[in-house]
This record gives C-alpha cells, structure tokens and sequence, in this order.
C-alpha cells in the first residue's frame, strides 16, 4: 500500500499547479476552471407543464439547474454547444427518440445519463436501445421523480467526476504496443479517464500504449494501458486509458484506478463530494454476483462497489450491473476477485445459509458506465497467471468466464426480459437451489 501523501517529498516525482500548498494549488486549478464545483445541468424536453413543474422542484431541490427546451429541434442544437450531465425527454413526443439517441454521439455530451418520461404499458426495449439509462413512469410524482433523480444524480457525478482534469506534471514513461519503444514524457493534467502529456519533437505516436507513472507523494508506479485520442498545438497529446470490461480487468487494475482516484479526490479544489451510497435488499448471491431489489436501480452496465454486511463479515466488492428492471432491482456481477476476497465471499456466503432469514446490509455506490459494448477497445484482461479464458472472450459480450459455471450470472446473460418473467426465472432458480441444497 502507498504512504499518505508527503508534502515535503513532492519534488521527487512531480508539481501541482504552481507550487506543493493548498494555495497555489488552488491558485493554478482556478486559472484553469477547475476551481469551483459547478452546478449540475440538465437539458430537459417536454411539453407537458404539470410534468415540468414537478421537475423544476425536484431538481431543484437536489441541486441540479433545468434548461427547458421547447420542442426537439432546439434541444438538438443546444447538444452540440453545452454540456449537458443529463438529458430529459418524454418518450413518444416528437424528436424525443432522434433526442435520446443524439446524446451518445454529441461529443461533449456522450457520457450525459439519459432519463425517458414513459408511459407504464410502453415496451421499455425501444427506451433503453434508444439511448434511456433511466426511466421515469407517469404519472410523474414528486415522490417518483425524488427517487429516480437521486440514482441519476450519483451517477451524474461519478460520470463528471471521471472527466475532470487536475494539471499536475508528472513524469510518464509510455511503452509501445510491440515493446520495443519507449517514451518518457510529462504530464500537462491528469484525471481518471486520462492524461494529456508533452511530446518530444517529430514524435507522433498512435494505437495502445502502456502508461506508466508514479502519482506525487506516491512510491508505487501505476500502469494503464492508454490510447492516443487527440493531438493538439505543437508537442501535445491526449491519451485516454482503456477501458476493459470491469469483470475482466486484473485486481492491479483495478487498484491502480482506485489508487488514482482517491489522489485525484484528495488534489482536487473544491472536490465534488460523492452521494451517500443507495440502500438495497439482496435477494439472490452466488459466487458470481448477485441481484439486488432497490427501487431505482442503476442501468445496465454501471460500474458500482457494493458494501455488504452480515452479522460480522464485511464484504466490499466492485461490480457491473448486468441487468436492471425499473422500480424493481438489478443483477450484479461481481468483478475478478482476489484470493482474499473470494475467501471473504465464501465466509459471507456459509454465515448467510448458516442464519436463515438474515437479511444483510447492502450499499451501493455507482462508479460510472462503462463503454457502450461497439466502443470498447477489444483489449481484455486477464484475472491473472494461467486464466486465458478471459482474453479469448469478445469485449461486446455479456459472458464471462464465471458464466457457464454460475447459473444465477447465466440468468443475467440471457436475452432482456420483462420485470415479470425475470421474477419468474428467479423463482425457478431458486427452486432449484433449494433441492440440490436438500
């Protein structure tokens, strides 16, 4: 594990901003506007006013600003000239759809959540694959809405959270896709999704590469495997880390993003703090992953960390959420386990079957999304020494090497059903359970 952060040994590896103090620190972030924790916005088209007035409170309430849009074509054009944490549409006026869609390939608003106003009898299929990460039903209360915002605005922040930029330089060694290429550089900014860095004359690279650096007050080198994304004027380039499926990726991955994530938290002015995490009910747990009933549940493909707790065995483990079911719950697979903590899930497990009728403690906190599955680099990561099977998995599929061997995550991978028939599935899945237990 690392040492706290050292003001004093920051000269060894890099600098924040002017100089290694709150102040200047503060000073360089300002400068560059990062300084100030800005309100979340969000874009929202509808024509019903009832509905818009319901909205205007509850958002605001939670501190999130509403830019009205009176019909598609204006909330179109505003997609391409703001930045958006989340767009709004009633699903069935007209452009909602074209709206809803526009949002993943508007380039400063691809990675806004996406909330449809629905009807309860309309086929929640066309909503999620037009774009939907939410959906709110109508008739629209204060009490749904209320519920609904909270799940979306912790994501709206964990989805800003990974795009902001802090400048710091720091010393960056890149290794070419082959190996036999290696460049030193130094960081302009740096964040969770990536690092902007000064070239070296008559460089200009492309393709993966692998990252290496050692965050300031830090003994341990991180590595991630990055992608050049952009260049800019004279020696500068963007590198955006790859982002494997997050129940493929090896626990040093893993951990190298967590490290650099609580150094981004701990470096950053005016840190935006975190939701509280969402209270939920288990119902099922394997070895795999497990489903969670929860009113506003997180859209499929969601990195989350789950907390659980169960009289005195304590089991925090990262996962995705594989399938979700509005006002009822979703399945989460969890992600390549250490030895330890398989240990932990194992002892979880047999307290559990050990106390029948226990009912644990479950917090969820969203990490982001992942990648829509055509976007993702198909770079895959193994769970370690002598575990092939993950490579040789395509990165668009929702099979994992657990799955043939875990028939709750088999349920998850099936093809989308309706709140009904899953509940239905899950019955008969435990049912099954319980007479290979007898």
């Amino acid at each position: 594990m690392n040492p706290p952060i050292d003001d004093n040994r920051v000269e060894e590896h890099g600098e924040v901003g002017k100089s290694w103090t709150p102040e200047g620190r503060r000073d360089r972030v300002q400068e560059q506007g990062f300084g100030t924790t800005m309100a979340l916005k969000s874009l929202l088209l509808c024509s019903d006013d009832k509905i818009v007035r319901v909205l205007r409170r509850v958002l605001g309430d939670l501190e999130i600003e509403v830019e009205l849009c009176p019909n598609a074509e204006t909330a179109l054009r505003k997609l391409t000239r703001q930045r958006f944490e989340a767009i709004i549409a009633t699903f069935g006026e007209e452009g909602s759809s074209e709206v809803l869609r526009s949002v993943r390939s508007a380039p400063c608003n691809k990675h806004a959540v996406a909330i449809a106003i629905v009807e309860p009898a309309i086929g929640l299929k066309s909503v999620f694959d037009g774009g939907a990460h939410f959906v709110l039903y109508k008739p629209v209360t204060s009490e749904r809405a209320k519920s609904t915002f909270r799940a979306a605005r912790a994501l709206m922040k964990s989805e800003r959270r990974r795009n902001a930029r802090i400048p710091v330089q720091v010393p960056v060694s890149l290794r070419s896709p082959s190996g036999r290429d290696t460049i030193h550089v130094k960081t302009t900014d740096l964040g969770e999704g990536g690092i902007a860095v000064t070239l070296p004359r008559r460089h200009r690279p492309s393709g993966i590469w692998q990252v290496q650096l050692t965050l300031p007050g830090a003994s341990t080198p991180l590595e991630f495997p990055a992608e050049f994304a952009w260049e800019g004027s004279a020696e500068h380039a963007g590198l955006r880390f790859v982002q494997g499926s997050i129940v493929r990726e090896s626990f040093v991955q893993m951990a190298a993003a967590v490290q650099l994530r609580q150094w981004l938290k701990q470096n950053s002015p005016d840190a935006e703090q975190d939701d509280p995490p969402i209270r939920c009910r288990l119902t099922d747990l394997s070895p795999g992953g497990c489903y969670l009933e929860v009113s506003s549940p997180f859209p499929a493909r969601s990195r989350v960390t789950l907390s659980m707790k169960a009289a005195e065995v304590e089991l925090r483990v990262p996962g995705l959420v594989r399938v979700m079911h509005p006002d009822k719950g979703m399945g989460v697979e969890f992600a390549q386990a250490t030895a330890e903590q398989r240990t932990t899930l194992e002892k979880f497990l047999d307290r559990l079957t050990a106390n029948a009728g226990m009912q644990p403690e479950v917090l969820v906190q969203p990490e982001g999304m992942e990648s829509e599955p055509s976007e993702r680099n198909p770079l895959a990561f193994s769970a370690g020494a002598g575990n092939t099977a993950a490579g040789q998995i395509d990165a668009g599929s929702s099979q994992t090497p657990n799955t043939q061997e875990d028939p709750l995550l088999q349920l998850f991978s099936q093809e989308p059903l309706a709140s009904e028939a899953f509940e239905e599935a899950l019955r008969q899945h435990r049912a099954k359970i319980s007479v290979v237990g007898a």
